[in-house]
């Protein structure tokens, strides 16, 4: 039985064939092989995405004996990494070379491929999201060829492939640029809801990391900065008994167990959502960037984020707090907030436009479908782009509006792919068929 699950438990798929490459030619003769017979192909990671995008309806690439950092370039401050490395794999070897990547989002579950292709941020708002630190790629296309794209090496494949969607071949090395390890100080803290909305746009320039996360039915947010150490600083991490108290026992045991009431009793969920909110705690320390960034979340979520213009947030924040009151089924889990600068890349939710992303959960197992389309209503009034691991309905139709490069990709997706060897049925929507695989 090849049945296969994310980690939220929102698609599956029973694949025709698994198979797990340990080098690059083994991925091209998969590769070739699915294309001469007329199968399709999906390379999958740690299924982290909420969507299908890593559903294979016929073969599937199992990425699991593709790990580890393959070459380093230390004068450069370069490391070239096979693509199915999980990003706590790679920030680990990173420490180890004295090396960082320089922004990171909250989850280091994800492997590298996966994380750039789909768009995975964190905040900052001079900073972009992990595909933006990308120096190459490897690649193997359609044909089972393998190819390498940069800036100066077939840049309309490099700009659109860094956030691909796994549409235009499989990711085989990632050679990232990084820089030299650093330290971050990290204030966290409950703040009253309206003062950190009041000053959203300051706290967001005055740190070099910010975000927040607002408690439905309560009145405080919890608000993260997270600023650069000088070079040498001394670091003064948590002690091991306050991690395990606040990170394993309180932001997962006890908010697991709240999570759980909620499910089991609805009712309860609006007063236990003020009570969460109540009895947040504040917490300083400084440590290395990626133990900083880097969040264990134990209990199981679904959700749908989307990236909306910077200057929009207020608008779309206060139409939110306005729908949640009134949703038949309440809401388990905090709205984060987040920002990012704009980028060049073709599909990234950032591109052309400073973002501030709003991300909304529910707790596995707890009604979410009228929260997240009231949400995706909000959104598309000041032009929302979904993010592509997460949930959300639109099509192809809906995206090219949202995307001034969307063709510019699908004629790069055409030629590398025409007859949709890389497809499923979440690209076949979100991007419409290859044109040869439509003529089938």
């Amino acid at each position: 039985m090849n049945r296969w699950t994310n980690w939220a438990g929102t698609a599956t798929a029973e694949p025709h064939r698994v198979h797990t490459p340990r080098s690059v030619a083994e991925m091209a003769e998969v590769v070739a092989g699915a294309a001469v017979d007329g199968r399709r192909v999906r390379p999958r990671g740690s299924g982290h995405s909420f969507t299908p995008i890593a559903v294979a309806d016929g073969d599937a690439i199992d990425l699991t004996h593709w790990r580890g950092i393959a070459s380093v370039d230390a004068e450069n401050h370069r490391v070239t990494v096979r693509s199915g490395t999980p990003l706590h794999q790679l920030n680990a070897e990173l420490e180890a070379l004295g090396l960082a990547m320089t922004n990171l989002g909250d989850i280091d579950a994800q492997t590298i491929s996966g994380a750039v292709s789909t768009g995975t941020h964190g905040t900052g708002a001079r900073l972009g999201g992990l595909a933006t630190q990308i120096a190459q790629l490897e690649l193997v296309l359609a044909d089972g060829s393998v190819v390498t794209c940069s800036a100066d090496r077939r840049p309309d494949l490099f700009a659109a492939a860094r956030v691909g969607l796994g549409a235009l071949g499989v990711i085989s090395h990632v050679t990232l640029q990084c820089e030299p390890a650093f330290a971050l100080s990290a204030q966290e803290r409950p703040e009253p809801l309206e003062g950190v909305l009041d000053g959203f746009d300051q706290f967001a320039e005055e740190n070099d990391h910010f975000e927040f996360y607002w408690f439905p039915y309560g009145r405080n947010a919890l608000v993260k900065r997270n600023n650069r150490l000088p070079s040498g600083a001394d670091r003064k991490p948590l002690s091991r008994a306050r991690q395990f108290l606040d990170y394993e026992i309180m932001e997962n045991v006890a908010f697991g167990t709240l999570c759980r009431v909620s499910r089991a009793v609805p009712r309860l969920t609006r007063p236990l959502g003020r009570f969460a909110s109540a009895v947040l705690s504040a917490r300083e320390y400084s440590d290395l960037s990626h133990r900083v960034f880097v969040t264990h979340r134990g209990v199981r979520f679904v959700e749908s984020e989307f990236a909306v213009p910077r200057e929009s947030v207020h608008q779309v924040l206060s139409e939110l707090r306005a729908l949640v009151p009134r949703l038949e089924n309440p809401v388990a889990f905090p709205v984060e907030v987040r920002v990012a600068a704009a980028d060049d890349l073709w599909l990234s939710t950032a591109h052309g436009r400073d973002s501030a992303y709003i991300a909304i959960h529910q707790f596995v197992g707890m009604p979410y479908r009228e929260y997240f389309a009231g949400f995706a209503a909000i959104v598309a009034e000041v032009g929302g782009r979904p993010h592509w691991g997460k949930m959300h309905d639109l099509d192809a139709a809906a995206l090219r509006a949202l995307y001034p490069r969307f063709d510019d990709f699908l004629r790069i997706r055409d030629e590398v792919d025409p007859a949709g060897v890389f497809a499923n049925p979440y690209l076949d929507r979100v991007l419409g068929p290859a044109p040869r695989a439509a003529d089938r």
